[in-house]
């Protein structure tokens, strides 16, 4: 038998809701990796989900992008996005733009950095002879290539940049769409302290742009500003969500973490010691 625990973020009637979760129950292997997820997030929020590894981020993602999905039979479980549970796949690549490391890994063809950013228009990795590009798409690149200050990788190809660049470029291909949120999944692994400086600042400026930003990480120095409402993760369960300030607290952090730690904010950014 399972017990469900159901953590209720408030959502304002008048905001519409990006993401709902209710009683949310997935398992892998048949072990429990999300256990009842119960949580809304709206549209237009910027929101981090902070946890260890293995507290289940990676399934909460999969359950967007429909990689998996939840126990069927639970009575009121539900996933929905913009209000509806059912979604073609590559029509809600167009309103969620999701950047993992899996992504990462595919794109490390012999394509042109242009090239991949274009894919996003097809769901492909690269550009193929029967993809028609138009000149608006040509437009839009060039646009998000600039938002993102990487134009000059425009001709490079993606196995000759930095791991700091191939993230930017891969951010940019979800965002030809102009999509309501940017799912990103430990946007800073594997950088450097100036390539992860370098795209926190470009975080910053998508979020002001008007873009919602989910970012998914077990890193405080990944939560930006601009991200007002934390939810913790541990074990498959929400542990605590709210207000930033309220949240990221060396008690909060100790118990998510399982070790003692002492979290110290500067220039509007945490930091563990």
């Amino acid at each position: 038998m399972y017990l469900y625990i159901e953590i209720m973020s408030p959502i304002a009637e008048h905001q519409t809701s990006l993401i709902e979760y209710r009683n949310v129950l997935v398992s892998r292997n048949d072990r429990v990796v999300l256990d009842g997820i119960t949580l809304g997030i709206n549209v237009g929020e910027h929101v981090a989900i902070l946890g260890p590894n293995g507290a289940g981020k990676s399934f909460l993602i999969r359950t967007i992008t429909r990689e998996c999905y939840p126990h069927a039979g639970i009575p009121d479980s539900y996933i929905r996005i913009l209000g509806r549970e059912d979604w073609n796949v590559f029509e809600l690549r167009n309103l969620l733009g999701i950047v993992t490391d899996n992504l990462i890994a595919l794109s490390s063809r012999n394509f042109t950095c242009g090239e991949i950013i274009l894919s996003g228009f097809f769901s492909s990795i690269g550009v193929w002879p029967c993809h028609q590009v138009t000149p608006a798409m040509e437009q839009k690149r060039q646009e998000v290539m600039e938002l993102l200050e990487i134009s000059h990788l425009a001709e490079r190809k993606m196995n000759e940049i930095s791991t700091g660049e191939a993230r930017r470029i891969l951010i940019s291909r979800a965002l030809v769409h102009d999509p309501q949120a940017l799912v990103l999944d430990e946007p800073t692994s594997s950088l450097d302290f100036h390539a992860a400086y370098k795209l926190r600042n470009i975080l910053s400026k998508i979020a002001g742009a008007g873009t919602s930003l989910i970012l998914v990480t077990h890193n405080t120095a990944d939560i930006l500003p601009e991200i007002e409402r934390v939810i913790l993760l541990k074990a498959g369960r929400i542990f605590k969500d709210g207000d930033k300030e309220e949240i990221i607290t060396s008690e909060s952090l100790s118990h998510l973490f399982g070790t003692p730690l002492e979290v110290v904010k500067r220039n509007g950014y945490y930091h563990i010691w």
